[in-house]
């Protein structure tokens, strides 16, 4: 940094990236306000300077030096702070300048083991919570996924969505066919998910069973009339592991959406409003890269007559920009370890493309490509479509007036998939890409059977080991 540097910046006044002393005779509170640049987008701080930006200089001797570098020392994690003496024309003085880049992956940072905030112009000290923020935005063992809870308890986890992980996995061929041989505890390692015997929350996320300490494994649901929030048709909140709420979310699509398909071999290709892949690989992004540090937050799913709005709370990386986020670009998950156990058990199908294949799906089918936007503190991505007899607004479909009045979208779906043959829960919820045994049994076969579309091969005995299900008359009809 030069004189001329020096003369350039005190022409501005002081603010949230510039900040001036007069002397290092207050260098604690210039270390506090470095300290608070490194928390947000860097910043300078100048010794030698006036309030009102006056360039006074200041002695230095070796004594000084050696103070400045011990300071620095003192600011964790460690920083790269650059030092420059900057000689007053005319004069002995000098102007002390520290600088600090942003850094936002080592945030938070502390002076003396206490962290600061850059308000304006204003250096304070940081509220413990923005601080945990922080910290869990930083990652590795601070992340709020890495983070172990004492009072969880393997008998806490679903044991059969754990299974159902990896039996998916070793389908894949992402995890070895051994692992269906080991002991839960043992398989919770090969996921990071147990270390020493402590759970962490990402294992609540991915395969809990129990949530009342944990608020924010929950989806919210809306199908709203017209245009707007005025007026609901539905509105659920459900509560539970990722994939509970992926297949919860899926139904909810199949039930406001319209449908239609074909049926080729065993599999039925559905096609929705908006396409099927599309939207769930939405809703996987945004189980997997929310924000889960916050309580109070969800995932939120809202259908309208023209689009469907699906949000979350967190942000883009900080490095991504929406013009980045567009084209193919390197995978950052904000939960890595939620990630990647989602990667094993085939949920994540690729690293980096699910953008693409929203795009790729919605220009498929003729409707806008999908719209990504950010405030900072939530994420939310726009699929406009246009929906056929939209002024009927159904919350179930019926082939003739009255005539199956439980016959709803999953039903209808049901239905048509089973056609002339007959099928076992396992084979029905894997022909649909299911993987939540309980939103199967209430919202597709319990209802088809209630509504006599579907009977069970072995009716007086529904747990019969060989039990299978067929359509009625009244179903094949």
């Amino acid at each position: 940094m030069t004189h001329d540097d020096i003369i350039k910046i005190t022409q501005t006044a002081e603010s949230a990236v510039l900040e001036f002393k007069e002397t290092t005779g207050q260098l604690e509170r210039g270390m506090e306000t470095l300290c608070a640049f490194l928390n947000a987008r860097g910043g300078t701080v100048l010794f030698g300077v006036s309030d009102s930006g006056r360039i006074k200089g200041q002695d230095i001797s070796d004594k000084t030096k050696r103070d400045i570098v011990e300071a620095i020392r003192r600011i964790e994690p460690t920083a790269p702070i650059e030092i420059s003496y900057v000689s007053v024309l005319n004069t002995d003085k000098f102007v002390v300048a520290l600088k600090a880049e942003e850094l936002s992956y080592l945030r938070p940072f502390t002076y003396k083991s206490r962290a600061y905030q850059r308000i304006e112009s204003v250096t304070t000290a940081m509220p413990q919570e923005m601080y945990n923020q922080l910290l869990m935005q930083r990652g590795g063992a601070y992340c709020w996924e890495a983070m172990t809870n004492v009072n969880l308890k393997i008998e806490n986890l679903d044991e059969n969505a754990i299974m159902g992980a990896v039996r998916a996995g070793i389908r894949s061929g992402r995890l070895p066919e051994a692992t269906i041989r080991e002991e839960i505890p043992a398989i919770l390692e090969k996921f990071n998910l147990l270390y020493d015997g402590k759970l962490n929350n990402a294992a609540v996320v991915l395969f809990g069973n129990k949530f009342y300490d944990y608020p924010q494994c929950l989806l919210r649901l809306a199908r709203f009339k017209g245009t707007g929030k005025e007026e609901f048709i539905d509105n659920q909140r459900v509560q539970g592991n990722i994939y509970k709420l992926l297949d919860a979310a899926m139904a909810f699509f199949f039930k406001h959406l319209s449908i239609s398909g074909k049926i080729e071999g065993l599999y039925r290709e559905e096609e929705l409003s908006i396409p099927y892949k599309a939207l769930r690989e939405s809703c996987i992004n945004a189980f997997c890269h929310r924000a889960y540090g916050y309580p109070g937050s969800s995932v939120g799913i809202a259908i309208y007559d023209d689009r469907v709005e699906i949000e979350n709370t967190g942000t883009f990386p900080a490095d991504v920009t929406l013009e980045k986020l567009l084209k193919e670009h390197h995978s950052k998950p904000q939960n890595p370890l939620i990630a990647n156990v989602l990667y094993k058990s085939e949920i994540l199908e690729s690293w980096g493309r699910g953008i693409g294949l929203m795009m790729s799906e919605c220009r498929r089918v003729g409707i806008p490509e999908p719209e990504f936007h950010t405030d900072g503190s939530f994420v939310w991505v726009v699929f406009r479509y246009e929906e056929e007899n939209t002024n009927k607004h159904p919350t179930s479909i019926r082939q003739a007036p009255d005539k199956y009045p439980t016959s709803t979208r999953q039903v209808k779906t049901l239905v048509e998939l089973i056609g002339e043959d007959m099928f076992s829960v396992k084979e029905l919820m894997g022909l649909m890409q299911l993987k939540d045994r309980e939103n199967f049994l209430n919202n597709y076969l319990n209802p088809a059977i209630e509504a006599g579309l579907v009977a069970p091969l072995y009716p007086e005995n529904p747990k019969h080991p060989k039990q299978k299900y067929h359509l009625t008359e009244k179903g094949k009809e």
